[in-house]
């Protein structure tokens, strides 16, 4: 069920709607969902998306930071309400849609966001380890797009943006499971996309690669943190704002002929083979 914003402590202090952007029009009367959105990158995401006149629906599992994070948006000036919602349930998931047409009258952008993480070692992974990245992650992605599709399907229209990540593309220590699941949104975004071009549903994905966050910094090592930073060649990590800017991009009219595309935002990392500094010894 969709709640409406409470009430904004004047006192408190939210964050930049845009992160160094200007405000604009390019989603003005926009109606926007994105599921994982009440902190981190999807947070972000719903601040800008925002700023360019989209009507948000911050759909995350977390009330307390559901209620905070349509709170900020609303205090910066936005149109957001929050929809409490567990994305591995298909009745969950249903009632979302459902709402949304009757508080909304549309849904046109999707950005499925949400997800889990998990660093841990192949021979190590647990099987309630990798059943809960695949069914969140992958099924999680599988449900919102396709009740959401069927809702854009309806309309006429819609946009359906995924959140993958370079772990999908690419083998690294400790994501067998989470880059499976990845590399499973990247096929699904495919195939979402040759299926529902011709329905009026353009359907792209964002590969992320490391990004400041809470959860990177609380769970990337030392040694992780110099391993990328060595290998990416910007030689630094993402911000949330540089991933907000791409699904932005990929929700607005500037990207009406972009479908079926993975846009990787990650510094060079995937596109790095050899790396050296040809004025060493």
């Amino acid at each position: 069920m969709i709640i409406k914003s409470p009430t904004r402590n004047p006192n408190d202090v939210p964050h930049s709607v845009s992160e160094g952007s200007v405000p604009g029009t390019r989603l003005t009367g926009k109606v926007a969902v994105i599921t994982g959105s009440a902190r981190g990158i999807g947070l972000t995401m719903a601040h800008r998306f925002a700023s360019e006149g989209a009507r948000i629906v911050v759909a995350d599992i977390d009330a307390a930071a559901g209620y905070a994070a349509v709170a900020e948006i609303t205090a910066c000036g936005g149109n957001a309400l929050f929809c409490h919602v567990d994305i591995t349930s298909e009745t969950q998931v249903n009632s979302m849609v459902e709402t949304i047409r009757d508080q909304c009258s549309q849904l046109d952008i999707l950005v499925n966001n949400a997800g889990v993480g998990l660093n841990k070692p192949f021979l190590e992974t647990t099987l309630e380890e990798w059943n809960r990245l695949i069914e969140v992650v992958l099924t999680g992605t599988y449900l919102c797009s396709q009740i959401a599709a069927r809702e854009m399907v309806r309309q006429g229209h819609g946009t359906i943006i995924n959140i993958a990540s370079i772990s999908g593309q690419r083998g690294a220590q400790g994501r067998a499971a989470y880059g499976a699941a990845k590399a499973g949104v990247i096929q699904l975004t495919r195939v979402m996309a040759v299926e529902l071009a011709e329905r009026g549903v353009r359907v792209n994905a964002i590969s992320p690669g490391p990004v400041v966050t809470d959860q990177s910094n609380g769970t990337h090592t030392n040694a992780t943190r110099q391993s990328y930073v060595d290998r990416i060649p910007l030689h630094r990590y993402g911000e949330r704002h540089e991933v907000a800017a791409a699904a932005l991009f990929l929700a607005s009219d500037e990207s009406t002929f972009i479908h079926g595309h993975v846009l990787n935002v990650d510094g060079g990392f995937y596109a790095a083979g050899l790396m050296f500094d040809p004025n060493a010894d």
